[in-house]
């Protein structure tokens, strides 16, 4: 049985390559943001450290 022609399938968007750009990005993205988000709690527990010497 095939599915309806509007349908889409793993298979389709794993070989378009502007899909497989778009979720790159974003995990490149959520990557990034995690980053920083890390640093800067690390950096604001260093300054709150050293306010208390």
């Amino acid at each position: 049985m095939q599915p309806p022609a509007g349908s889409l399938q793993l298979s389709d968007l794993l070989g378009d390559p502007i899909f497989l750009g778009l979720v790159g990005l974003m995990l490149l993205l959520v990557f990034f943001a995690y980053l920083l988000v890390r640093r800067t709690l690390l950096s604001l527990r260093e300054g709150y450290d050293e306010g208390y010497r």
